[in-house]
């Protein structure tokens, strides 16, 4: 008798890719990555495990919790079941939980052994954001603004991780930097969950769109973009020029911050566009490290 597809090896395989979200795989091991090459001397055996680790066990353990504990109201959000979000199978969770929670174990037992103590805690305190998110008992992600917030600390630890890892003194334009990028995953986990509010609703689930109301929630996003660029200005040459960089998502969300909650899943082509300008952003920042690096 032939295996379910859903359940045989490929299809488990095929499952905990698409749970881990491969379109937002370089959102978590880029930041690392630059901030460890910025502080460090070069290319080494920390920076390649780290970059793996938070290229897809990170993700894997982010989001294959998420979909596990989020399955009833995936269930009511048509935009699940691909890229944006896995479906998962029920009788794929208890693989997804034990393969999101065993694979990062030896990267981080590597980590902590190649890393000082702060940074061991730095590390400890990303991945406990990254299971409050969405764990039963915590689930920080039905609580609105701290749903962002630590949504956030899922994209800014491993960068700050990076810095420390590395031994790296943080100053004031690190930290300026830092906060600067903390306010563009608040405004973009905000803008990201407009699209599911009738959905939410529906699930029961509370966040930062369901209790603050759709148009508002995208105000908000416009404002944490602006005050993000506005951080960058503070810094010093060549770092205003990343200050321009928040008007594309600006340019995104501005024609929904007046849409109704009950047609708020037309953001979603908005929350499209967002991923495609990720990536042409995540280019042009990659030519101001370069800038930054060569003329050191």
């Amino acid at each position: 008798m032939t295996e379910p597809r859903s359940t045989s090896a490929g299809g488990v395989l095929r499952s905990l890719v698409t749970a881990s979200r491969p379109l937002s795989w370089v959102n978590t091991a880029y930041p690392f990555a630059a901030a460890y090459l910025l502080a460090s001397d070069g290319v080494d055996a920390r920076l390649v495990v780290g970059t793996l680790f938070f290229l897809i066990p990170y993700n894997l353990l982010m989001y294959g919790i998420n979909d596990v504990f989020d399955y009833e109201s995936d269930l009511r959000n048509p935009r699940k079941g691909g890229v944006e979000g896995a479906l998962l199978d029920r009788r794929v969770h208890r693989t997804t939980l034990l393969a999101s929670t065993l694979l990062p174990v030896p990267f981080v037992a590597y980590l902590v052994a190649v890393g000082s103590a702060t940074a061991a805690l730095v590390l400890a305190g990303s991945l406990f954001a990254v299971v409050a998110y969405s764990a039963p008992g915590l689930r920080f992600k039905e609580r609105p603004v701290l749903d962002s917030m630590t949504s956030s600390t899922h994209f800014v630890s491993p960068a700050l991780y990076g810095l420390v890892l590395a031994g790296a003194p943080i100053g004031r334009t690190a930290w300026l930097a830092l906060a600067a990028f903390f306010l563009w995953g608040m405004a973009s986990q905000a803008f990201g969950a407009v699209q599911d509010v009738v959905a939410d609703r529906a699930g029961g689930i509370a966040s930062v769109a369901t209790v603050l109301g759709a148009a508002t929630t995208v105000r908000l996003s416009v404002v944490l973009w602006l005050a993000g660029g506005a951080l960058l200005l503070a810094t010093p040459w060549p770092g205003p020029l990343a200050a321009p960089l928040v008007l594309p998502y600006v340019a995104l969300a501005w024609p929904y911050r007046s849409v109704p909650d009950d047609d708020a899943a037309r953001a979603n082509r908005g929350w499209r566009q967002f991923l495609v300008a990720n990536y042409a952003v995540g280019f042009a920042v990659t030519m101001l490290l370069i800038v930054v690096v060569r003329s050191r």
